[in-house]
């Protein structure tokens, strides 16, 4: 599944014509599957893997063919919704009962007979036992982390490590971004996307002269032979 050579070649003339053909995201694009976009542009295939730059929403992120279809008419986008967080057990407020006794009046004196009655009070009740707190549980830590060109995404639960850190392509990480949110990550991660795709640019730039020095020397040579 992904879009083949034929379907290219065709979305490459319509683009070159300055048009915008739509495409659909595959279930190997992970979590937008079912989503349309736009392609705008076709980059280098020898440069990398992901060279289909595919405008969604307000992006414009590069994809590899195999993350694409050809958008059938009146396809409508798959929304992606987070399942819902379970709802926090009630915690029981605790109780506290105590029961002061109430000393009994002292009995008005007589005149004839001095009398002395006397009340017992009433014995104290305990205070109610305090209701035991539910232990909550280890809290769950996602790290998505960028260093020395690499993206990587580590998991872990209290200290148990449930995932150690492992490489992720740069579009995930963007996708995963995307999911979340927080004013000013995104516009990070666009700026260090924005600066590999350069740096990776250039180096492709200076291959393909230094292969087309190779190849003038190559004809150079065959004429003198």
């Amino acid at each position: 599944m992904g879009l083949n050579t034929e379907e290219l070649e065709t979305i490459r003339g319509q683009v070159g014509a300055g048009r915008k053909p739509k495409v659909q995201f595959t279930e190997a694009a992970g979590q937008i599957a079912g989503q349309v976009g736009q392609v705008v542009e076709l980059a280098d295939p020898a440069a990398s893997d992901e060279w289909v730059v595919v405008r969604f929403g307000r992006d414009e992120l590069p994809f590899s063919p195999g993350d694409l279809q050809v958008a059938p008419r009146g396809a409508a986008a798959r929304k992606v919704t987070a399942p819902p967080p379970p709802p926090e057990p009630a915690r029981p407020e605790p109780e506290f009962v105590i029961d002061k006794p109430i000393p009994a009046p002292a009995p008005a004196p007589r005149k004839e007979v001095a009398e002395v009655t006397e009340v017992a009070a009433p014995a104290p009740r305990k205070a109610a036992s305090r209701p035991a707190k539910p232990k909550p549980g280890a809290s769950l830590t996602v790290t998505l982390a960028y260093a020395e060109g690499e993206w990587t995404l580590a998991a872990a639960q209290g200290s148990k490590a449930l995932a150690k850190p492992y490489v992720i392509r740069p579009a995930e990480a963007m996708k995963m971004v995307q999911l979340v949110d927080v004013p000013g990550v995104q516009e990070a991660v666009e700026q260090i996307l924005s600066t590999e795709r350069a740096e990776a640019q250039a180096q492709a730039d200076k291959l393909r002269a230094e292969l087309a020095e190779i190849e003038a020397r190559l004809a150079e040579l065959g004429e003198a032979g």
